[in-house]
């Protein structure tokens, strides 16, 4: 989580020069050649079925990164990332047959109602808040996709092939909004390089691994601890400040994070276990 919210404020930080759509395809471009040359899978040796697995994995990775940094361009980083926890949010209460966590599921949406356009009084992009909401969208579906293509490929193999993917769909979409290959010059390859293994190589092979070993419900609820550290990031590295009322959302999100996360631990969940089978 902390290096995944690091490398989002370093990109942040060069939307002036790139725009979303430039940093987008310098990180997930250079993610790709990073895993491959890592990892090096058998390209040749891949099933229709699991070229089909890692297209959808990586399409869906893909728009979720671009509709992330378009949403960060316009609100600050920890709320987008809060906004976005709605994803994550929605397979833990959609996966899980316990009332106790619709609680936690209410507390964190009634952070999410506080950073929204109508709650609080400071202003806030409304525009924003929708490309963090879809962003959101497409986490959930990446949640769900992950898990199923821990199955479809042994190791980290998944990672790289899909990284491959959601290359190819970043850079279809980037020329129509504006972004030319030219713009990038090697003092921001350098930096693009940073983003790449702090923003997508290093934490998703990580997030795949976990993905084995965790319940999904249970991943996800973890992952709502991401809000803390985009937050503290944001003031660190972008001096992002929030309003109390922002702040007070995202202890919402942290709240109910905590509160699940005990629950599921005291109360396992077998039908989380047969939907994993």
């Amino acid at each position: 989580m902390l290096s995944i919210q690091g490398g989002a404020a370093i990109a942040k930080s060069l939307f002036p020069v790139l725009g979303p759509a430039g940093v987008t395809v310098m990180r997930v471009g250079l993610s790709a050649i990073i895993l491959l040359a890592i990892f090096r899978p058998n390209l040749l040796s891949l099933t229709l079925r699991q070229w089909r697995a890692a297209a959808i994995y990586g399409a869906t990775l893909g728009l979720m990164n671009l509709s992330f940094y378009y949403a960060i361009l316009y609100i600050p980083l920890g709320l987008a990332v809060t906004l976005e926890f709605l994803g994550p949010l929605a397979v833990a209460v959609a996966t899980s047959r316990r009332a106790a966590d619709l609680i936690w599921a209410g507390l964190a949406l009634l952070g999410i109602v506080l950073i929204s356009p109508l709650g609080g009084n400071t202003p806030i992009s409304p525009i924003g808040v929708a490309l963090a909401a879809v962003a959101g969208a497409l986490w959930g579906g990446y949640i769900i996709i992950g898990a199923r293509m821990a199955r479809h490929f042994s190791g980290t193999q998944g990672v790289s092939v899909g990284m491959i993917c959601a290359a190819i769909t970043v850079m279809l979409c980037a020329a129509p909004l504006g972004f030319s290959p030219s713009q990038i010059t090697p003092h921001l390859l350098l930096f693009g390089l940073g983003v790449a293994i702090l923003s997508s190589a290093l934490p998703y092979s990580l997030e795949m691994i976990a993905l084995r070993q965790l319940p999904r419900q249970l991943f996800s609820i973890m992952m709502s601890l991401e809000p803390a550290a985009a937050a503290l990031l944001g003031w660190l590295i972008l001096h992002e400040s929030l309003s109390l009322t922002q702040w007070l959302a995202i202890v919402c999100v942290i709240g109910a994070s905590v509160g699940a996360t005990w629950q599921s631990r005291r109360t396992p969940d077998k039908h989380q276990e047969e939907l994993l089978v």
